[in-house]
């Protein structure tokens, strides 16, 4: 049996070698200069949290230097990402637990155990949101958040979809040869309806748009 290419292999590389420090600040967007920071999970001290591909497990490990969670689960699929994870932050063990597993098997493992879930343009932009955010609602303990960025539109200025129709995104082989990812950018009211249909409540989409010709997101927000 062939195994599948990472095709995250290259991702975050040139960052990991020249920056490998713990953040200082938590972002959202992709410009880094809009939006909310960590305030937008809520207070998590001593929650039990789980960043949803965490790839490098930036932002993960700003929250458990910096804000007393219980315990972070850094969460991806690809054996690159967490081996930098590993490399960059694996010393911050017990309070960041760096776990090599795909989203939905790992939430499905783990029913009833998470305070608060989020992903940065993580596992709910490359996983089917139907697959993905049910488990992710079940991974939630009652009255848990879920929260996480995504593209707002395509590169380009295209809109999102109106439906839950995936897309192709540019990506690399290990080797370097192109190869793509599939994608979902949906509009708004589209991730509020699948947010609901989960079994989540109180859910909320605020767009945040694209500062000098960026990319716009979406913060998404909702509450088992």
């Amino acid at each position: 049996m062939t195994a599948t290419p990472d095709l995250w292999h290259h991702y975050g590389r040139n960052r990991a070698a020249n920056d490998p420090d713990v953040p200082a600040a938590f972002s959202w967007t992709r410009d880094q200069h809009t939006g909310p920071g960590v305030e937008a999970l809520g207070d998590i001290a001593g929650a039990v949290v789980a960043d949803l591909g965490a790839g490098p497990a930036r932002h993960a490990a700003h929250l458990a230097v910096r804000h007393q969670p219980a315990r972070v689960d850094a969460i991806d699929a690809s054996p690159a990402q967490h081996a930098m994870a590993c490399g960059l932050y694996g010393g911050l063990t017990p309070r960041l637990h760096l776990v090599h597993a795909g989203a939905v098997d790992h939430l499905r493992a783990h029913p009833d155990t998470y305070d608060v879930a989020y992903a940065v343009f993580g596992a709910p932009d490359f996983t089917d949101p139907r697959v993905l955010l049910p488990e992710a609602a079940r991974a939630l303990r009652p009255g848990g958040r879920l929260v996480f960025s995504t593209l707002a539109h395509y590169r380009g200025g295209s809109p999102a979809e109106i439906d839950v129709i995936p897309s192709s995104a540019p990506a690399k082989l290990p080797d370097g040869r192109a190869a793509t990812l599939t994608r979902w950018v949906l509009r708004a009211y589209v991730w509020a309806k699948l947010l609901e249909a989960a079994g989540l409540a109180d859910v909320t989409v605020e767009e945040f748009p694209a500062v000098g010709g960026g990319l716009g997101t979406l913060l998404v927000s909702a509450s088992r």
